[in-house]
């Protein structure tokens, strides 16, 4: 079943919104990841982000 959220008119796929979540979560992720020494850890913490990014929609897409 596909939700279509829509914005005075505009018609956007719930996916924009749940990645927007992501990233929202992700913003308040990253200071507590440097806090812990998360850079230390993973070779290419740039990387390492994106993919945690991605598992974090993953999830919001799995639970919604």
């Amino acid at each position: 079943m596909t939700h279509v959220l829509d914005l005075n008119g505009i018609l956007v796929s719930s996916f924009v919104g749940q990645a927007l979540l992501a990233l929202v979560i992700l913003l308040i992720l990253r200071p507590i990841l440097a806090r812990l020494g998360f850079q230390r850890v993973v070779w290419n913490p740039p990387l390492a982000e994106f993919a945690l990014g991605i598992c974090i929609l993953g999830v919001i897409i799995l639970l919604s």
